[in-house]
């Protein structure tokens, strides 16, 4: 077995919330030691000071297979999560067909292995994501799936919605929820305000968010569940969330980065690329979050990638297809709020990489001996001009193409084998 050794690194251990410098040896795939010296006959990687850190785990990937895989393979999603920092792809389940039968888990479980990054792959939690019945929460479970979800199609019927979180909670499993109204969200492309009027965008209140919230909540204290909510991202939610916590209810939270980094006002002159699900929220929305990831009320950053082509989005903007691709722009953007002052390096990855992979019961997003060595070097500092025609994704919809940012994943581990290097 290959032993690697570490020298000179800067760590960033989330689990311990240090940035310090130090040493890493790895044996077998997995961390052996921590600062001490290289053992004899092992390969000595100098990382020059750079950041050594868990591979980002990150929860809430499309990937288009099955049924668009014109807009991002298994091959390239992993290409470009590796060059990301994503050693660990959490899959989501809105695909063509859903991924809503333990043939169609199979299906996508064998493509995944031609990908250099871990992926593991959430279920449906109701047939179609139509929202009526419950998918075989047991034999997905035992077929591989993770969670369960139907993404961004919510549910109004919540009798059948309490069978399915009832059942998911008799076997342990967890949901994950999407929290809109979807009556008031059903057309919008924007956030209600005096911006989307000015712009004649359709738009949605940040209370839909909340009566989302409040309703997923009630259910889960009916039914006992274990429940994530994939994205916060006003300031209004924040409450419920607090309550919900303070009553014993088992429930996280997370939120994306773009929800973090971006606000309502860079959509701009309809600019289709920063049109996503839910829509760009205020300033004051996006400071509120901030703060929230800060101070642990919000557990979980992720990206969200969710590919789409240039004919979905080179359409007028309420027709444009959402989301964005960040596999590889999620590091980069994160150092914003890094070099905002807003987040510490540890903070940062324990919402990245310790929090996702810790409720869904996996061991990544540690330094900690015995941890897998799923791990990237980075420079915070340097600084590069995205081009999005170079993002190794299928799709390029990336709504920071042409802006200065600073962050690079200069090398990629996945149980101790190297699957990215930078070319400079």
């Amino acid at each position: 077995m290959t032993t690697l050794h570490f020298a000179h690194a800067r760590l960033i251990d989330p689990e311990a919330g240090t940035d310090a410098p130090g040493s890493l040896t790895v044996k077998g795939g997995a961390i052996l030691a921590r600062d001490g010296t290289a053992p004899k006959g092992a390969t000595v990687i100098d990382c020059a000071g750079k950041c050594l850190a868990p591979g980002i785990v990150d929860l809430g990937v499309k990937i288009g297979e099955p049924g668009e895989r014109h807009r991002e393979s298994f091959r390239s999603a992993g290409l470009a999560a590796a060059a990301g920092g994503v050693t660990t792809i959490i899959a989501r389940p809105d695909t063509i067909p859903a991924i809503d039968t333990p043939e169609t888990l199979e299906f996508v479980t064998r493509r995944a292995a031609e990908a250099p990054v871990r992926i593991r792959h959430m279920a449906a939690l109701t047939k179609g994501r139509d929202g009526h019945e419950m998918v075989e929460i047991g034999f997905l479970r035992d077929a591989g799936a993770i969670a369960f979800t139907d993404v961004f199609r919510v549910s109004t019927n919540a009798k059948a919605l309490t069978r399915a979180m009832a059942y998911a909670r008799s076997l342990g499993a967890l949901v994950v929820g999407h929290p809109q109204d979807p009556s008031l969200s059903a057309g919008a492309s924007a956030t209600s305000g005096k911006f989307a009027s000015l712009r004649g965008i359709p738009a949605v209140s940040p209370m839909a968010e909340r009566m989302g919230l409040e309703r997923d909540l009630a259910l889960v204290e009916m039914t006992g569940v274990a429940y994530h909510a994939d994205q916060i991202t006003t300031a209004k939610s924040l409450p419920a969330l607090a309550r919900a916590r303070a009553a014993g209810l088992n429930v996280t939270a997370g939120t994306s980065i773009h929800h973090l980094t971006l606000n309502e006002f860079d959509v701009g002159d309809y600019r289709t690329f920063f049109k996503l699900t839910p829509p760009l929220r205020s300033e004051a929305d996006r400071l509120a979050m901030v703060t929230a990831v800060a101070e642990g009320q919000i557990d979980v950053i992720s990206s969200m990638h969710t590919p789409a082509d240039e004919e979905s989005k080179r359409l007028p903007f309420e027709e444009a297809a959402p989301g964005a691709v960040a596999l590889e722009t999620f590091l980069p953007a994160a150092m914003r709020l890094y070099h905002a002052g807003h987040l510490t390096l540890p903070a940062l990855f324990r919402a990245m990489a310790l929090n996702p992979a810790r409720r869904l019961g996996l061991p990544q997003g540690r330094l900690a001996p015995g941890a897998p060595a799923d791990l990237i070097l980075f420079d915070p500092d340097a600084p590069f001009l995205l081009d999005r025609f170079k993002l190794r994704s299928k799709s390029k919809n990336t709504p920071f193409d042409g802006a200065r940012m600073e962050g690079k994943v200069l090398a990629t581990w996945v149980a101790g084998t190297q699957v990215f290097a930078a070319d400079d």
